[in-house]
C-alpha cells in the first residue's frame, strides 16, 4: 500500500522536529516522491549520515511501502 505524503513528513518530523520538510509525488503514484529536508540535527554530519538519519526516521519503509524517495538534505544555513 502506498505512503501519503503527509505521512512521510509527519515521520520525518517526528524524528527531526525541528526539519522544514518539502515533499512531491514525482509519479502521481504515492510510490515516487522527491524530498527536500532541511535540520540543524544534519549540521556536521556527512550527505550520507544526512541521508540515513531520515531513512531511519522512516522505519523500514523504504522499499516497501515507500518504493523511491529522491532525497535532498540541507542544514539550515545552506
Amino acid at each position: 500500500m502506498p505512503m501519503d505524503a503527509r505521512e512521510i513528513e509527519n515521520m520525518i518530523k517526528a524524528a527531526l522536529p525541528d526539519a522544514e520538510v518539502e515533499i512531491k509525488d514525482l509519479a502521481g503514484d504515492g510510490d515516487h516522491y522527491a524530498a527536500t529536508v532541511s535540520s540543524s540535527a544534519f549540521k556536521g554530519k556527512s550527505r550520507v549520515q544526512q541521508h540515513q538519519m531520515v531513512y531511519a526516521a522512516l522505519q523500514g519503509r523504504m522499499g516497501g511501502a515507500l518504493h523511491a524517495l529522491a532525497l535532498t538534505t540541507l542544514t539550515p544555513d545552506n
